[in-house]
């Protein structure tokens, strides 16, 4: 096997993030795909150019969207030449779609790849109950006319009709995420005040970034938006304050609202990355590279909180570079309530902690709350699942450019208990 190659992330695009059921309620997962990747091609000038690999992602998805990676690269301007793979690790899976393809430009079975996702909470696939489909399914098995009649009313009861909406809980718990977030929070102490503090900082970050136009060349406007729908510049804490929790409601203890938690969300969002080698061939210079990676998971059905399993996996991967916590210049924290950011922190601090869960012999210690998510983060954009992970590599990506240089550190919490992180370094 060859020694592994540095890889270039040249650049991203994506769509700007919008509330479930506004702008893109009828366009779905191909559509924003295919307008994302379009835009990739177009910036980089990668018209019926062949890639090796197109892995893109989606988590609520129709059974139509079965090929959803090879179908919006075949729409995209690439050409018809260039594979596609569709992937899926819940709120991580465009990051590790971007994995994917730097682990196999990493080996030199490919040289250059686009890796990246997109999620619709509004165009959501709606199916029959399992009685009406199984009546459906014996019908559609029966060769006589008359048994398919049969299999269609006996015993038919209009409560077959009654379809069936993607689950939004735990399967092994039933408890939804900000259900577990919520106990995150009461189990570290972390109050409303400071998750409201950091919602109201992520909001006023990404709308400095857009006044300074550090998106103009990471966001393709779609259905005559350009920003997402979710910022809110003029947010405060004084506003914040206002908002009932919006998943403990009775026990007088929940802190977690609509604002210090992601809204539902709908966008995509790609990125392409190289070999050094394919990059000065095509006059492109790269603006970062991805180092390293690394995915974990806790167990929350017994105990572990459902959205803590970056905590495990950040030292996981720090210790193969011998770094430390404070090594880096930029913490990229997907932000999928204020209050899994504030535990994580919370608990890399931990001496306890560190020691007993994560086998350490001090506390990782306390990070640069000024050097974390720069220009803002989910809270203020939206997370449409499958596309939270692209959009931080682009714009993390760009940030390290424009600095002339660094180290940051990627980290996204998943449903199913997982995380999954990364560095990238200029």
């Amino acid at each position: 096997m060859p020694a592994p190659r540095p890889v270039a992330i040249l650049g991203g695009v994506r769509i700007p993030f919008c509330r479930q059921n506004t702008a893109y309620a009828d366009v779905g997962n191909l559509g924003m795909s295919v307008r994302t990747l379009g835009a990739l091609v177009e910036r980089f000038g990668l018209h019926g150019q062949q890639l090796g690999e197109v892995a893109m992602g989606a988590v609520i998805k129709h059974s139509s969207d079965w090929n959803l990676g090879r179908e919006a690269a075949l729409s995209s301007g690439l050409s018809p030449l260039t594979p596609g793979i569709t992937l899926q690790r819940a709120c991580g899976t465009s990051l590790d779609s971007i994995i994917t393809i730097g682990n196999k430009i990493a080996l030199g079975q490919i040289d250059s790849g686009i890796g990246g996702g997109s999620d619709t909470t509004s165009e959501v696939p709606i199916v029959y109950g399992k009685k009406l489909r199984a009546r459906l399914l014996a019908a559609n098995r029966a060769k006589a006319t008359g048994d398919k009649v049969k299999a269609l009313v006996n015993g038919f009861r209009f409560g077959e009709f009654k379809p069936e909406f993607p689950g939004v809980a735990e399967p092994r718990t039933g408890k939804s995420m900000g259900d577990h977030c919520e106990d995150m929070a009461k189990q570290w102490s972390i109050s409303r005040d400071s998750q409201d503090e950091l919602a109201v900082a992520s909001h006023h970050k990404l709308a400095a970034a857009y006044e300074r136009g550090f998106f103009e060349d990471l966001i393709a406007p779609f259905r005559g938006l350009e920003r997402d729908n979710v910022l809110r510049a003029d947010t405060s804490l004084e506003k914040l304050a206002t908002l009932k929790p919006a998943f403990d409601k009775t026990s007088g203890r929940g802190t977690l609202t609509a604002a210090n938690s992601t809204p539902l969300t709908d966008g995509a969002a790609a990125v392409l990355l190289a070999s050094d080698e394919w990059a000065r061939a095509h006059g492109h210079e790269p603006l970062a590279y991805l180092r390293d990676a690394q995915v974990s998971a806790v167990d929350f059905v017994h105990g572990e909180g459902l959205l803590m399993a970056p905590t495990v996996a950040v030292p996981e991967m720090l210790k193969r570079h011998n770094l430390s916590l404070q090594d880096f210049d930029i913490y990229e924290i997907h932000e999928a309530f204020a209050a899994q950011v504030l535990c994580t922190l919370r608990a890399w601090e931990s001496e306890e902690y560190c020691r007993n869960r994560l086998g350490l012999d001090a506390p990782m210690g306390r990070i640069d709350p000024a050097k974390m998510n720069p220009n803002g983060s989910s809270l203020a954009t939206g997370h449409p699942f499958a596309a939270t992970g692209a959009r931080i590599i682009a714009t993390v990506a760009k940030e390290l450019k424009q600095r002339g240089g660094g180290r940051a550190l990627v980290s996204i919490c998943t449903a199913g208990g997982m995380g999954v992180v990364a560095i990238v370094e200029r």
